[in-house]
């Protein structure tokens, strides 16, 4: 192995060893935990050898974000697959993006901590342009399926991720940090009536 090709290894293995002790701070203490000073104690290397690999605490903040929304990502592939039925296309968005927030709590809530993302963050994170053309493409099948052709499918869309992102929201405000079966019964009461009105 050459000296440049060892030199570039070892970047690389600092920059994995700062992204592992960022994540397991994060879960242990919670995102507002997050700063340089602590990862670089805890990889034992000084500041500045952080900021060699990421900018500030931001980028590594954005590149959870981004890696979050690669996750989410996939899950909705997954769980659209398969099916050919816009509305049931739908239904399972709904269903995986419910069980992605709560499986991956520290993800979803980075990833919309401050709300919805910023056209800022659109620019930096493709996945998440991928994310919401699953979605649109789900709502205007829906919408050529039905009567209301001339429904707008972008209001449409951020409806149903508002409401979807708010449930999500008040679960996990929840002091004991549980699923309420009634909420998940409000989400399935609520997908299946936003299909039938793109329907109507």
């Amino acid at each position: 192995m050459g000296i440049a090709e060892r030199k570039q290894r070892q970047k690389e293995g600092v920059r994995t060893a700062i992204l592992q002790a960022a994540w397991q701070m994060v879960e242990q203490e919670g995102w507002q935990a997050l700063s340089l000073r602590k990862i670089a104690d805890a990889i034992e290397y000084s500041v500045p050898v952080i900021y060699d690999h990421f900018e500030n605490k931001e980028a590594i903040l954005l590149e959870f974000t981004r890696k979050g929304f690669q996750l989410l990502n996939e899950q909705l592939q997954n769980a659209v697959a398969g099916k050919k039925d816009a509305a049931d296309q739908l239904t399972a968005i709904s269903n995986a993006y419910w069980n992605f927030a709560f499986s991956n709590a520290e993800y979803y809530q980075l990833m919309y901590g401050l709300g919805m993302p910023s056209c800022e963050t659109v620019r930096q994170i493709p996945e998440l342009s991928s994310f919401t053309d699953l979605l649109l493409q789900t709502v205007k099948a829906i919408i050529a399926s039905g009567n209301s052709k001339d429904a707008d499918p972008w209001l449409k869309l951020h409806t149903f991720w508002s409401m979807l992102h708010g449930l999500i929201s008040i679960n996990m405000m929840g002091k004991e940090k549980k699923l309420d079966p009634m909420q998940q019964a409000v989400l399935h009461d609520f997908t299946k009536s936003f299909i039938q009105s793109l329907k109507k």
